[in-house]
């Protein structure tokens, strides 16, 4: 079967087609025939040899973080999982590669797909849903009457974090271009923002949680909104060594210390806390936000969708980062 594999992390990265096995299910695993994928900056980070120090990842790498598709065949100590659902997931870190025909994942990293979701939408959602759900129930705890602030609300993950939070019952702050402020108030924002022509921290204060999605200076600056005794959690900024822990190498937890110092020091100087956040794959997470989902309390927001076989000019969309606001996503015919 054909798949879209990571083959030299030269110039850049380079990404080639490539013949590879159909997979065959493990013991608590399923294969999952993919009908859809959803293409994230992380897929470009990894392409880029961004996590060659964190990940040992043997190339060729197939890469691609989340689908929705149907099982196909499922492991001897599967139970709760047949062949002909429908399921969508994010694989372990260490076993991507959606961007094929048909992928073995472990059957604790799906869940049933939320019913009236078409595959394009099902695989917009899981790593940015379980990407908020985490931010906002783990490494900050938000609860009803919270002030969240949300960079970047109408893209990818930012128009689904804005929904997490007003699912949680918080009040929720975000920012987007001049012809997408409407869009995040369907979304459910409270407080929207045009960057464009307003700056953030006019209208932004004394918030208790700032999810930063964009890093850079961005991590100080929006840092600045924040209460006393309020967390950020950044999934763009200086890991922290907590994520040295989470993926099973302590050795590199002072390296990240450093890398993390001005971030964390930043952030003590205001009475406030920094959280780094690597999202992990969980279905059960998944399935505990499908009710929401159903309700359309979340709905999926997808910008582009291409056929499978046109990855590279998804790919090269999402790098020119000039898409529609929402995800992008490929499709394969059954």
């Amino acid at each position: 079967m054909k798949a879209y594999a990571l083959t030299s992390y030269r110039d850049g990265g380079t990404l080639e087609w490539l013949d590879v096995p159909r997979p065959t299910a493990g013991a608590d695993q399923v294969v999952v025939e993919v009908r859809a994928a959803g293409l994230n900056p992380l897929d470009r980070m990894v392409a880029a040899g961004q996590f060659r120090q964190l990940i040992p990842y043997r190339l060729p790498l197939v890469l691609g973080q989340e689908l929705a598709g149907v099982v196909t065949e499922v492991g001897p100590k599967v139970h709760d999982v047949a062949v002909g659902d429908r399921v969508f997931a994010r694989p372990d870190i260490n076993r991507i590669g959606t961007f094929t025909e048909a992928i073995a994942v472990d059957v604790a990293d799906t869940a049933p797909m939320p019913a009236g979701l078409s595959f394009a939408e099902a695989a917009s959602l899981p790593l940015v849903l379980l990407t908020a759900v985490q931010a906002f129930t783990e490494k900050a705890q938000v609860r009803p009457g919270d002030k969240v602030f949300v960079q970047g609300g109408t893209g990818g993950l930012g128009s689904v974090a804005v929904q997490v939070a007003k699912h949680l019952g918080a009040t929720v702050a975000t920012t987007v271009s001049t012809s997408n402020v409407e869009l995040a108030r369907s979304l459910g924002a409270d407080v929207v923002v045009d960057y464009r022509t307003q700056r953030y921290e006019d209208h932004v204060k004394d918030y208790d949680v700032v999810l930063d999605t964009l890093g850079r200076d961005e991590t100080l600056r929006s840092m600045k909104v924040l209460r006393s005794g309020g967390t950020m959690v950044s999934v763009a900024g200086a890991p922290d060594p907590e994520l040295a822990a989470q993926l099973g190498r302590p050795f590199l937890g002072p390296v990240m210390w450093l890398m993390s110092r001005r971030a964390r020091r930043a952030a003590r100087a205001q009475d406030a806390m920094y959280r780094f956040l690597f999202m992990r794959a969980d279905g059960s997470q998944l399935a505990r936000l499908t009710p929401a989902i159903e309700a359309g309390s979340i709905r999926p927001l997808v910008g582009h969708t291409f056929e499978l076989g046109q990855l590279e000019q998804a790919m090269a969309l999402l790098a020119s980062g000039k898409a529609n606001p929402g995800k992008i996503v490929v499709e394969a015919k059954p």
